[in-house]
Formats: C-alpha cells, structure tokens, sequence
C-alpha cells in the first residue's frame, strides 16, 4: 500500500484543522499521529482521506 504522508509530516484532521498533528507511522491502512508539541496527549489515528497537511494559515 502506498502512503501519501511519510513519517514526521505535520498534517491535521480535516475536521480540526487547526491542530497540528505529526505523523508517527502508517500501519495497516492509517496513520497513528501525535500531537505535535503535546507528547503527553493520546494518540490519534486516522486513515488517509480524513487528514491533509497542516498550514499554519489554517490557525490564524
């Protein structure tokens, strides 16, 4: 499987975009993300369609 986003990409959710989350792995079809600058909050999975890369434009 191909993946769009590799490792250490800063992407976010299409439905917050204004959180940045930096891709950890992608394994069996999602991305496991952490996110950035907040390594004690869960990890987030999501699959490739529902995340884009991050702008930081998108938080203004």
């Amino acid at each position: 499987m191909n993946n769009l986003f590799k490792t250490g990409d800063v992407v976010c959710a299409k439905i917050n975009p204004t959180q940045p989350l930096v891709v950890r792995v992608f394994a069996r079809g999602v991305y496991y993300c952490d996110v950035k600058n907040h390594p004690e909050e869960k990890e987030q999975v999501y699959f490739e369609r529902e995340i884009k890369v991050f702008s930081e434009s998108q938080t203004l």
